[in-house]
C-alpha cells in the first residue's frame, strides 16, 4: 500500500489543503495528515479543533488519516508510521525554494525518505494566515476554506 504524510499546522485547513490531499490520493492509496503543534507559532485553533474541520473537510475518508503531530523531525515520524514519502504543496515560486531546502535536508536525515510537490493549482494565493487575516477583517472566505471552517473563523472573530 504507497503511502504518504502529508504534515502542517492547518491553522485553520483551506480548500488548498483539501486539494493537496486529493491530488495526493491519485498517486497515494492512504495519506495521514499529521497536524503539526508549534509552540513558537500562537494558533487561532487548537489541535482537536483543527483535527475536527480537517476530518469534516475531506468528509471521514477511510483513505485519510488524521494525526497529531508534537515533536521532533518529520522523517522520524513518518519512518514510525511506515511511510516513505512527504507530501508537500506548492503555491509560489518562493514556496519551492523553501520546500526544496526541506526535502534535501529531509533526504540527508533519512535515507529512503523521499518528497513529493503537489502544485495547489486554482488556489495558489491562499494561505491560512491570509485566511485568518480576512476573515478577523470581515472579509468573505467562502470558497477558500470549507464550510466548517468559514463558520467556525465567524464564531472565533464574532461575525
Amino acid at each position: 500500500m504507497a503511502s504518504a504524510v502529508y504534515a502542517g499546522s492547518f491553522d485553520p485547513i483551506t480548500n488548498g489543503h483539501v486539494a493537496i490531499i486529493q491530488a495526493g490520493l491519485v498517486a497515494f492509496d492512504r495519506i495521514v495528515v499529521a497536524v503539526l503543534t508549534n509552540a513558537s507559532k500562537s494558533p487561532l485553533f487548537t489541535v482537536d479543533e483543527r483535527i475536527e474541520m480537517i476530518a469534516d473537510a475531506i468528509a471521514d475518508d477511510p483513505r485519510v488519516e488524521v494525526d497529531r503531530f508534537d515533536r521532533g523531525l518529520l522523517v522520524d515520524y513518518a519512518r514510525s508510521k511506515g511511510i516513505s514519502v512527504i507530501l508537500r504543496g506548492l503555491r509560489a515560486v518562493g514556496d519551492f525554494e523553501y520546500e526544496l531546502q526541506m526535502a534535501n535536508m529531509n533526504r540527508r536525515l533519512a535515507l529512503g525518505i523521499t518528497t513529493v510537490f503537489v502544485p495547489a493549482n486554482d488556489y495558489f494565493f491562499v494561505s491560512s494566515t491570509l485566511v485568518k487575516e480576512a476573515a478577523s477583517l470581515g472579509g468573505d472566505v467562502k470558497g477558500v476554506v470549507p464550510e466548517l471552517v468559514e463558520r467556525k473563523l465567524r464564531e472565533k472573530y464574532g461575525r
